[in-house]
């Protein structure tokens, strides 16, 4: 699966959000969020944009954190 899932799984592990949470802020069922971070399913770029808009209002700095690992190359 894609690197999205992946990076979302280490941002909410590393800022203590939970899949709940972010949910919540997406407006979308914590299933999704699990198949998302657990590399079931992977997010669409529009999702994308959308985890990182949630991230930002939850905590700015896991936001930061998603974008530069998303566009890391040699990141997992």
């Amino acid at each position: 699966m894609g690197k999205a899932g992946r990076v979302l799984k280490v941002v909410l592990e590393q800022y203590s959000i939970s899949q709940i949470k972010l949910a919540a802020q997406l407006g979308v069922g914590r299933s999704n969020v699990y198949r998302w971070a657990n590399e079931v399913r992977d997010p669409t770029s529009e999702t994308v944009i959308a985890i990182i808009k949630a991230l930002e209002e939850i905590n700015p700095g896991a936001a930061s954190e998603f974008k530069r690992l998303y566009m890391d190359e040699s990141a997992p």
